[in-house]
């Protein structure tokens, strides 16, 4: 099997493919109306329907998910008797944070040094332009081999459960044989990558109060307690002084069995600045793919332009919990609630809310669409092998799929390797990447119609 015809016909629709990917990078499509409008997200979900329209999909559908976003799907029939692979990506994205640390805008794909930056060029529109190249050369090349279903997400980011309380109300509509995510990313560009397991999360809002209202510092402070002062107490309780996560009763010693990940190269993707130590114990593999690890990832206080010399009555903070497999995200949510209320200092009132909450996942990577995968993959980067490593992110999806469709083989790829940067400033894709993993894809589906022939 040659991957000639296939790779050439990428080659040539990567224009296409650049210019298709700078449209729905410019939809401020973040899943949170507090942030960036509603619509926004509606503009993109019609873009992507209008695009499997135009591939011949079927009963293409806005599906209204129960956390007030939408999910797009849709069918492109296959020759009598194939298989049904389901193919998933997400239009959502992470905001931008901060717009001024970008060197171009973040909703402008801009092409810099080899690369496409913007908002969502890996993470994970990307994964949808992707999956539109496998299946257009598979039609240039004989035709798409098997059933599809498509699923594009509306609010991934947001991890609200949308789309998975909706497949479990309709669980027919995104039953298939294999499923194919496109979110996660090679271990590095240009050694491809499957991902075998990926870590859950909880995120939960503490908020403290000890006084009826601010204070003066000047007249109170040093016995009245200050809510501020209080949250970072707490915080500070969910980490030992080496950064490990310290949850009471989660554990924080598991060890990653597999494909490593050197301290340096860590050090070097992460950007860490010199002399500054990495946190935690055992190797980096164990710390971000078999391990729990707490992030504080918002705190609501007074900035420091405008602070005044007062004691805070109240503070709150948003909290992030990823759960490695082999826990469960629900009993650690537990155990971090319990942490929280147990650890407030000086009888702080605690009030603690659940906002997003995803089980982790493994993948069986000795499955048969595994080898199909792997030969794809052989074929679309020459002289590498397929490597499978962990991903510390979560996509609370993939376990509401393997418990509906059991018999179903999940492989999980994509754009988002360390250069990619996602949910950071300056987030992009390498459109050398993003060709190999289009190619890869349309390999697999012809491997694995093959291999279903049998």
């Amino acid at each position: 099997m040659t991957a000639r015809p296939i790779s050439e016909t990428v080659a040539s629709l990567m224009p296409r493919a650049k210019t298709e990917l700078a449209e729905l990078v410019a939809f401020r499509s973040v899943a949170d109306p507090a942030q960036f409008p509603r619509s926004e997200c509606e503009a993109a979900a019609g873009w992507v329907a209008d695009a499997l329209r135009a591939e011949d999909f079927q009963d293409v559908a806005l599906l209204d998910t129960p956390d007030g976003t939408q999910s797009v799907y849709g069918f492109l029939p296959g020759p009598a008797g194939a298989p049904t692979v389901l193919l998933y990506a997400h239009y959502d994205v992470q905001p931008p944070l901060d717009e001024s640390a970008w060197l171009s805008p973040p909703f402008e794909l801009t092409e810099r040094d080899g690369r496409w930056f913007g908002r969502g060029a890996a993470d994970c529109k990307g994964g949808f332009i992707m999956h539109l190249l496998a299946l257009r050369a598979l039609k240039a090349n004989g035709g798409v081999p098997v059933s599809v279903k498509v699923i594009a997400e509306g609010s991934e980011e947001q991890g609200t459960g949308g789309l998975e309380r909706y497949a479990e109300a309709h669980p027919d509509l995104l039953a298939a044989d294999t499923i194919v995510i496109g979110d996660t990313g090679n271990f590095r560009v240009g050694l491809p990558t499957v991902t075998a397991t990926l870590r859950g999360m909880t995120m939960l809002r503490v908020q403290l109060d000890t006084l009826e209202g601010n204070l003066h510092s000047g007249q109170f402070g040093g016995a009245a307690p200050d809510a501020l002062a209080a949250m970072i107490q707490l915080l500070a309780s969910l980490r030992a002084e080496d950064g490990t996560t310290t949850v009471d009763g989660l554990t924080t010693d598991a060890e990653w069995e597999g494909l490593q990940y050197p301290e340096g190269e860590f050090r070097a993707d992460a950007k860490v600045l010199d002399g500054v130590g990495l946190i935690g114990t055992g190797t980096v593999a164990d710390r971000i793919w078999a391990r729990p690890a707490v992030t504080v990832i918002g705190i609501d206080c007074p900035p420091v332009v405008g602070a005044t010399p007062s004691l805070q009555a109240s503070a709150r903070a948003q909290i992030s919990l990823r759960v490695p497999p082999g826990q469960d995200a629900a009993d650690a949510t537990k155990l971090l609630t319990a942490h929280l209320e147990s650890h407030a200092p000086w009888g702080a009132r605690v009030s603690v809310e659940q906002v997003g909450q995803g089980q982790p996942f493994r993948a069986d990577v000795t499955s048969p669409a595994y080898t199909s995968m792997a030969e794809a993959m052989r074929l679309a980067y020459p002289g590498e092998e397929m490597q499978a490593s962990g991903m510390g992110g979560s996509i609370p999806l993939c376990n509401t799929l393997a418990a509906l469709y059991p018999q179903a083989e999940i492989l999980l790829i994509g754009l988002s390797e360390p250069e990619a940067q996602i949910h950071a400033v300056n987030e992009s894709v390498s459109p050398e990447e993003l060709e190999r993993l289009s190619v890869t894809e349309a390999l697999f589906l012809r491997n694995y119609a093959e291999s279903k022939k049998g």
